[in-house]
């Protein structure tokens, strides 16, 4: 929390201030804060700490649409700030599992996973090129597998309205390479688009899906070594036995673009080299706040 001031002065004095107002006129100041700065001005003392608890905060910090949006166990708790922690500290399936939502825990900004199930996967239903599987590792119950494929191409977009609005995106293909097996991943940059639907992409750059030289390409080479240009994304560890590669940013207004039904579009490309590719497990797509340096 940067400041907290009634009536003037310092942070500390204005803190000793607010310590002085009735609860509720107390609630009130702290629900104008954030879900962090709540936490912090709870030191301040007992009454400020019942104040800033309050579920008069905490209903202020959680998405007024929350009831139609997560499954009601989802909310089975005795207050709004328990709410708010368990979707701030995990995810819960919706959408009848096709998507994963949680909190982003300091801003309570909406994020989301989508699923491979709830993306485009050019020629996903064909069992010689991709396979369905599940995976202990994955919180959904089908992950997608790359056995063989030359043309590469997996698409998505969510509603503007479901994001928090006046907010910086980021957005990540989450996945893993199943063994050594893999083929054309590290070594052939794809095309990663970002933006608004029916508008030119407002993010445009090139990622592998494996890091670069993973695996030495042997008799198994798709052919020769391409020397991949600096300023490729690259996939990093997430610590929970996947990774993530940056596909790219995206800015949701403050008003406006959910009234005229705009979507966010994203795609990974790899279609104009003709090498095959395989050993890919993809679990989905994930729209998360930028961080700062993002």
């Amino acid at each position: 929390m940067e400041q907290i001031q009634v009536g003037g002065g310092s942070s500390r004095n204005g803190a000793a201030r607010l310590d002085t107002l009735p609860e509720d006129c107390i609630s009130m100041v702290v629900s104008h804060t954030s879900p962090r700065d709540a936490c912090v001005v709870a030191s301040v003392s007992k009454t400020v700490k019942s104040a800033a608890e309050s579920d008069l905060v905490w209903d202020k910090f959680l998405p007024p649409e929350l009831s139609s949006l997560v499954p009601p166990r989802s909310l089975d708790f005795s207050s709004k700030k328990e709410i708010y922690m368990s979707l701030a500290n995990d995810s819960v399936l919706i959408d009848d599992g096709k998507k994963s939502f949680w909190l982003e825990k300091g801003s309570g900004k909406k994020c989301y996973m989508l699923s491979a199930m709830d993306l485009k996967i050019t020629w996903s239903d064909c069992p010689a090129y991709w396979k369905w599987k599940k995976d202990p590792e994955s919180k959904f119950e089908k992950v997608a597998k790359l056995r063989h494929v030359c043309w590469f191409e997996i698409r998505g977009k969510i509603s503007c309205g479901m994001l928090s609005k006046g907010t910086h995106y980021s957005v990540y293909a989450v996945l893993k390479i199943g063994g050594s097996g893999s083929r054309g991943l590290d070594d052939t940059p794809m095309e990663a688009l970002v933006g608004f639907a029916g508008e030119e992409a407002a993010s445009k750059t090139f990622v592998l899906l494996e890091p670069k030289g993973t695996y030495p390409r042997g008799g198994y080479s798709s052919g020769s070594f391409r020397e991949v240009s600096t300023g490729v994304e690259e996939p990093k560890e997430r610590g929970d036995g996947w990774s993530e590669v940056k596909l790219g940013n995206f800015y949701n207004g403050d008003g406006g673009c959910d009234d005229d039904g705009n979507e966010i579009e994203f795609s990974i490309m790899g279609t104009e080299q003709e090498d095959w590719k395989s050993g890919l497990i993809f679990q989905g797509i994930e729209i998360r706040p930028m961080n700062e340096g993002d």
